[in-house]
């Protein structure tokens, strides 16, 4: 099984996630561990870093799918940051930059929702 990492700090409203290593169907649930850990502490503000993610599946796309309403409704929402360009084109791909907020550095991504 591939190698996943996630890991969270709060900077000030806006929790920063960090994803690190493959996401896919193995590990996909890590994650939602995480943003049902963020819903439990009403945390709605969400910047997530993916500048160690090396590779994201479907199911790992899905993911944001199932929680950006979430996020929104509660005045909140989820922001990427800090891509690798072959990460990135599975995003465009999809549409997902239609949908979503992307930025080229975390904190870029934290000062938009101040």
């Amino acid at each position: 099984m591939a190698d996943f990492n996630v890991s969270s700090r709060e900077d000030g409203e806006v929790s920063v996630v960090k994803v690190e290593g493959y996401l896919d169907a193995h590990t996909a649930p890590d994650l939602e561990n995480e943003f049902n850990k963020m819903i439990e502490r009403k945390r709605h503000k969400i910047v997530v870093n993916f500048s160690e993610l090396n590779y994201i599946s479907s199911a790992g796309l899905g993911v944001f799918m199932a929680y950006v309403e979430t996020m929104r409704e509660e005045d909140g929402d989820i922001k990427f940051s800090n891509l690798k360009d072959d990460v990135y084109s599975i995003f465009d791909l999809l549409g997902f930059p239609v949908l979503y907020e992307f930025y080229k550095d975390e904190e870029e991504a934290i000062k938009k929702f101040r």
